[in-house]
């Protein structure tokens, strides 16, 4: 390839280069900033363009300003949203963290809604209580209308600007530099004028968000193809507890974009084609508002037996109308918006057709409660992986265990992006100088790229060909509930699939903007992690979480209550375990019992 040539490599050298622009990056990325390091941040899209301003409902903190509430109470739920897979250590981290760190971001400027006295507002989620489980419903989710994402992204983006942060925008991650088993850095490619850069660092942070497009029915955007963890998997690092994938229950009907659990947090309900209130027969106590898991499968329940809506009866519905239009249109407007051109229905007249769709991936890089990016090392031990660390929804740190709460991970992109820069800062101080790395660091970078523009032109196998099959296969085979025989035929399609990749083309052979050249490199990410979801969900032999199996019924905590750890070697996946950190910080652990709303 004449291409690879070194002086074709534009070098930069920063104390730290944070891979994507989301909330989980740029809280990072401000906080090393303000501390005075040069600070890159390397995105695909347009930093105000990242999925976290797609989060409409709100963020967690125990501020009872509506209702009564405590972190403890807020740990509690989270543990048990969990199904008792979450690392609780990092769970009390995060809910004791919770309460200052939305007093920041409204200093910082972030618009939230209010109350009549002033203070900020907060709704009802899914599986928020009181007094441990008892006692009523917890207004805990603070929000800025149904927009609480997008508002803390651009707060976030203007403070960086502020703060002088270093942006590469439209530059595409393909390897980490990996060498004496630490990492120095990432090689990327820019998307606008088709050239190398290899970013070297101190410290990488991958802050690349989910991987929901594995999938082809999903709430999340396009550019969701879990960068970060395809990375990793290249690296030749695990990914951990990738089976568990929520699937939140009220996507549009088959076009899939989210219609926020704010709307059942404010009032609104479920039907199904009988005009019943069926969640108050899976949940009699928390109804509409238990947590997303048991949402998900109730509907697919009453699908399945018969009771969906419209003509194929593959939906249910979401009341809102009752609440009236003046209250829609204030505290909801962006879902309003979202029926009226998704759905085709104006919400404060009719009820929105609702199914399950792929959500969040509750699985990601492993990392302990530092955000210190770990490997195991044997008898249960793990060694950290020096100068890489990972944060939000490309990470597990793991907070979410098998199932996450909503309103908890607008949370989590804040504490831990906050835990981030501290930690960042710690291993700065004792790491003053870039490393040299090795002269040829940069070639596996520029060979990915150089696979596809260097292919025959005819293509044999397109992009978008392999790209619907795997979405089909997993949709088909890893929904939302599952059985051995499904998952095994799922296993094997999906290997196959795979092998179909090796094969596939791209028609433009042009470097600039080539925008079939980055459809090609995502599917390469979403397949790794395909292999690693299909292998890990098809290994743990119970139902836990949003890992629900028809043929094994009932959480196994004896036998299953581990994380599991996939990795990709000699082009085979294989999947290991580690176990479960069940002992808080500073309070009293919470033991496993049956999960019940």
């Amino acid at each position: 390839m004449a291409y690879l040539s070194t002086d074709k490599v534009e070098h930069h050298h920063h104390d730290v280069v944070i891979i994507g622009a989301g909330g989980a990056g740029m809280r990072c990325a401000l906080q090393l900033a303000e501390a005075g390091y040069r600070v890159a941040v390397v995105s695909k899209v347009l930093p105000t363009r990242s999925h976290t301003v797609a989060a409409q409902g709100g963020m967690n903190a125990a501020l009872g300003n509506i209702t009564s509430d405590h972190w403890h109470w807020h740990m509690y739920d989270t543990v048990k949203g969990s199904d008792y897979l979450g690392d609780q250590d990092a769970i009390e981290y995060m809910c004791r963290a919770a309460p200052q760190l939305v007093k920041e971001l409204e200093h910082q400027g972030v618009p939230f809604s209010r109350n009549d006295d002033g203070k900020i507002y907060q709704r009802a989620f899914g599986g928020q209580s009181r007094e441990f489980g008892e006692g009523g419903q917890a207004k805990r989710t603070c929000a800025a209308a149904d927009r609480t994402g997008h508002a803390i992204l651009h707060t976030m983006y203007q403070q960086n600007i502020k703060a002088g942060t270093h942006f590469y925008e439209e530059f595409f991650a393909l390897n980490l530099i990996m060498e004496d088993e630490a990492c120095h850095g990432v090689m990327a490619w820019d998307i606008g004028k088709g050239e190398y850069h290899l970013f070297q660092a101190k410290a990488v942070i991958l802050a690349t968000g989910g991987a929901g497009r594995i999938f082809k029915t999903t709430t999340n955007a396009h550019i969701c193809t879990g960068d970060g963890g395809a990375l990793c998997l290249d690296a030749g690092l695990p990914i951990e507890d990738m089976e568990f994938f929520q699937f939140h229950p009220t996507g549009i009907a088959h076009v899939g974009p989210l219609i926020s659990e704010a709307v059942r947090g404010e009032g609104g309900y479920l039907l199904n084609s009988e005009g019943e209130r069926f969640m108050e027969r899976y949940a009699p106590t928390a109804k509409d508002l238990a947590s997303r898991d048991v949402v998900s499968r109730a509907i697919a329940v009453e699908i399945r037996e018969g009771r969906g809506c419209g003509e194929h009866k593959d939906h249910i519905l979401l009341k809102v109308d009752h609440l009236g239009a003046d209250m829609i249109l204030d505290k909801l407007p962006n879902i309003h918006e979202l029926a009226l051109r998704f759905a085709g229905v104006d919400c404060t007249k009719e009820p929105i057709p609702v199914q399950p769709t792929a959500h969040y991936t509750m699985g990601g890089i492993p990392t302990n409660r530092h955000t210190e990016v770990v490997k195991p090392s044997g008898d249960n031990e793990e060694d950290k992986v020096h100068g890489l660390f990972a944060i939000g929804e490309a990470a597990c740190t793991s907070v979410h265990g098998a199932n996450r709460l909503g309103g908890n991970s607008l949370l989590e992109i804040v504490v831990f992006g906050r835990a981030c820069g501290l930690r960042v800062m710690k291993w700065l101080s004792e790491h003053r100088y870039h490393k040299t790395i090795s002269p040829d660091a940069w070639q596996a970078g520029v060979a990915r790229v150089e696979r596809w523009l260097d292919s025959a032109n005819k293509a044999d196998v397109g992009i978008a060909e392999v790209r619907d099959t795997m979405q089909t296969t997993m949709q088909t085979h890893f929904s939302v509930y599952r059985t051995e025989d499904v998952m095994q035929e799922g296993v094997s399609a999906i290997e196959k699939v795979a092998a179909n990749l090796a094969n596939a083309q791209i028609q433009d052979k042009n470097r600039v903007f080539n925008t079939e050249l980055i459809e090609a490199l995502e599917l390469e990410n979403l397949m790794s992690l395909a292999r690693a979801t299909a292998a890990s969900a098809a290994n743990r032999k119970e139902s836990r979480g949003a890992h629900a199996r028809d043929d094994y019924p009932e959480r196994d905590d004896k036998n299953w209550m581990k994380h599991s750890l996939a990795v990709i070697k000699d082009g085979k996946v294989s999947v290991d375990y580690k176990p479960v950190r069940t002992i808080p910080m500073t309070v009293e652990s919470f033991p496993p019992k049956k999960r019940v709303y």
